[in-house]
């Protein structure tokens, strides 16, 4: 048995043992005991190993076990253990510490948790306030670098510190089973917190992506809307473009294809030879310019109503088929013909009586003639002539053609058992020329575009209305068709006109058809509200760029 105070080490079996008495001992000498558990696991794990079957027990040799020992050195109930921070004295670490939480409000659960402390962090720790005698509130915002972190806190500041012997693996248990009950509460708020946020991300991304649809909505129409070109002429977009730029549209003109379409479109045709043949008065002994005069039909039909003089004027090849056609129907002498583009040519004669032009497009104003037109008026038209036709007019109707939807829209959410649905966004802004069948009307025109070809001016042209549909019968809106009206009226003895409405004989310009992404339910009696916006491609005068606001949303359609 070695003596009280004796701390040294002791070689068996070639592997050097530590023995002691007392812990007391080990503290003097600024050593730390493990903790109970910790002794009990080196046994365990020594007894496991046979290279320690002669391991000395740190037992008393009277058998009472490990417990028995410990419990001899813990048994005294004088009151030994001085509080951190005041000079009361209490039995026990745990006791000690209970009362610097419910005092002091210090945890030193919280501490060692907070700061990561391991065996020898605590000890610093604890020495660190025996000796600077901190306050308890002064601890609570301690960061690093930690004060306490110096090798010279390992040495005990208070000889048989109790608190040096607490097993800081215990603090670390404890702390963890405080922490679940204590935290509860504060969990909860973070999680009601989190969720509320997680809320109001779902509703700012919802935003977001909304902006995002109205962002590439107006980049669309940007694109669409760039002007490539700096001209200040008041003269407007088509006298602008320069010959090269404006020979792919002459050039389709060149075809006789498109020219046999047109004159067979008995409507147009005989509307323009009625007007002339029916009011001769405004034609006899005057001089007529045709503009875009084609195979020099209209011209013709000038001539045969007792013009003095007819100048037909085109820039496309199909000119020199007209001058041969005039030659074949002996027309040479009252007929002279000019290519070129009204905008730069230079006619034989300084005024007109008579201005007429077969210049509508699609939807009226695709291709963007009546500029030129316009241009002939301004620089010819003497005062008190005339340009015929002289009154047009664009309408709107709602459609439900739930088939014709389904094929053009639905039809891109199963392609061969693929989702297409993408193509929806190119689809949908592509306005269609095509025959509507009048079944299809599910309410009442409305007239979007009045023109008087005798004052209108190109800036004109680009134009927003407000419109209304009364709608007729139930039916969901699938689209709206446009359409439009040509009337010759000033000074007729016999008024003409047509009409391109579904209702009416087809033509060759059709309907332009504005698909709905979302079909737009309606009952008889309601009225379907919205706003057109139409307008020139900047990029392609000749196209149109049309903008409908119905039922709080807006889609951008190109006619090109």
């Amino acid at each position: 048995m070695v003596t009280a105070n004796s701390v040294f080490p002791v070689a068996e079996g070639g592997v050097f043992i530590l023995r002691i008495d007392r812990a007391s001992d080990v503290l003097g000498a600024g050593l730390q005991l493990p903790g109970k558990k910790k002794m009990a696991q080196l046994r365990d794990a020594h007894l496991e190993d046979e290279a320690f079957d002669d391991f000395p027990d740190l037992s008393d040799d009277d058998g009472m076990g490990d417990d028995a020992a410990w419990e001899d050195e813990e048994g005294n109930t004088e009151a030994h253990v001085h509080c951190l921070f005041c000079e009361r004295l209490f039995h026990s670490a745990e006791e000690t510490f209970s009362h610097c939480k419910s005092h002091h409000r210090f945890n030193i659960g919280f501490v060692v948790r907070k700061h990561g402390l391991d065996f020898y962090g605590y000890i610093k720790f604890i020495n660190f306030v025996r000796a600077k005698g901190v306050a308890a509130e002064s601890l609570s915002d301690i960061s690093a670098p930690l004060p306490w972190d110096e090798d010279k806190y390992l040495m005990p500041f208070v000889k048989d510190d109790p608190l040096l012997q607490f097993d800081v693996e215990d603090l670390e248990e404890d702390y963890a089973c405080v922490a679940a009950s204590s935290e509860a509460p504060f969990l909860f708020e973070r999680c009601r917190l989190a969720e509320s946020r997680a809320q109001a991300a779902e509703t700012n991304l919802s935003l977001a992506l909304e902006d995002l649809h109205k962002m590439r909505q107006l980049a669309q129409d940007f694109v669409m809307n760039a002007d490539v070109r700096h001209s200040s002429s008041s003269a407007g977009a088509i006298a602008d473009l320069e010959e090269d730029e404006d020979g792919v549209y002459f050039s389709s003109y060149g075809h006789f294809g498109i020219h046999e379409d047109m004159l067979k479109d008995t409507v147009r045709t005989e509307s323009y030879r009625d007007f002339i043949y029916q009011n001769p008065h405004i034609f006899k002994d005057k001089t007529v310019l045709d503009v875009g005069c084609g195979t020099g039909i209209l011209s013709m039909f000038a001539a045969k109503a007792g013009a003095k003089r007819v100048i037909g004027v085109d820039q496309s090849d199909i000119i020199y088929q007209a001058m041969d056609i005039v030659r074949l129907n002996g027309l040479e002498d009252t007929i002279s013909l000019v290519k070129g583009r009204i905008e730069d040519v230079d006619l034989p004669v300084e005024k007109v009586d008579i201005i007429i032009s077969e210049w509508m497009g699609y939807f009226l104003l695709f291709e963007s003639m009546l500029d030129s037109v316009i241009c002939a008026r301004d620089k010819y038209l003497s005062e008190d002539g005339a340009v015929y036709p002289d009154a047009c007019t664009i309408s709107l109707v709602a459609l439900c053609d739930e088939t014709r939807h389904t094929g053009k829209i639905a039809f891109w959410d199963n392609v061969y058992g693929f989702n297409m649905s993408c193509m929806k966004k190119s689809v949908i802004p592509e306005a269609v020329v095509e025959v509507i069948n009048p079944e299809t009307q599910i309410s009442e025109p409305y007239t979007i575009k009045n023109i008087d070809c005798q004052t209108t001016t190109i800036k004109d042209l680009d134009f927003a209305s407000d419109f209304s549909l009364s709608v007729t019968r139930d039916a969901s809106c699938t689209a709206l068709g446009g359409y439009f009206d040509v009337s010759f009226e000033k000074n007729c003895q016999r008024v003409v006109s047509f009409s391109t409405s579904p209702s009416c004989a087809k033509t060759h310009w059709k309907q332009t058809v504005f698909l709905l992404e979302k079909p737009i339910p309606a009952k008889a009696g309601d009225m379907l509200k919205g706003r057109i916006t139409v307008r020139k491609n900047r990029k392609d005068p000749r196209s149109l760029i049309i903008t409908l606001l119905l039922n709080g949303i807006t889609q951008t359609y190109a006619l090109q």
